[in-house]
């Protein structure tokens, strides 16, 4: 079910900063208390392959997300214990270390679950243990959601694991947003910060179209 549109779940979670402090971080409260933006990107596993690809980028888009009111969180279902031994393995060696924004530690999957994030495939109730047993790694898909400062999901998508993120286009979304809050015009396809916009109506869309 998609969240777009609805507040974001009200729910704190394990959290673990560069410094190895372990705290607990609420999404919506980020948002809402501080009156900011936030993305919130899903990753697979800590010390694998596309993510720390992934996670650098964030690190390295940071100054621009800050320019723009918006604070990033990396999420994963990892321990913060592993969090931080990966924080502290060099670049040159697979690591993150470098990265400063949180990243949340859903080690229970309470959050990934209310999302629907999880790599599950089937799930099977087997009557003799009593159990749920499931198909799949069980880890997060590379899922993003840009909520904006009242705590409402503006943007999600979801990539399979082997396609890596481009930071750019959260960067263009977060533009894009802004745009609309202030200006109160709607962004057209491909726009960019600097480029026209439109009134949402039939005679601002047929000048648009006439320009363009």
């Amino acid at each position: 079910m998609s969240l777009v549109g609805k507040k974001f779940p009200d729910l704190n979670v394990d959290a673990m900063n560069d410094m190895g402090d372990t705290f607990k971080l609420n999404v919506l409260e980020e948002a809402v208390n501080h009156k900011k933006k936030v993305v919130l990107f899903w990753y697979p596993k800590d010390f694998t392959f596309v993510c720390p690809t992934e996670l650098h980028a964030f690190q390295a888009a940071l100054p621009e997300f800050e320019k723009r009111n918006t604070i990033v969180i990396g999420a994963s279902c990892d321990t913060p214990e592993v969090h931080f031994a990966w924080l502290n393995t060099a670049k040159d060696n697979g690591g993150i270390e470098g990265v400063t924004y949180p990243i949340l530690a859903d080690s229970n999957r309470n959050l990934s679950s209310i999302l629907g994030i999880l790599d599950i495939t089937k799930e099977t109730f087997d009557e003799e243990t009593n159990t749920v047993q499931v198909e799949g790694d069980n880890v997060t898909y590379r899922a993003t959601y840009i909520i904006d400062e009242d705590g409402l999901v503006q943007h999600e998508s979801i990539n399979n694991m082997p396609l890596g993120r481009n930071v750019g286009e959260y960067l263009r979304l977060v533009d894009a947003l802004t745009h609309v809050q202030e200006k109160g015009e709607v962004c057209p396809a491909n726009w960019e910060e600097g480029k026209e916009a439109m009134n949402a109506n039939r005679d601002g869309v047929a000048e648009y179209l006439a320009a363009n």
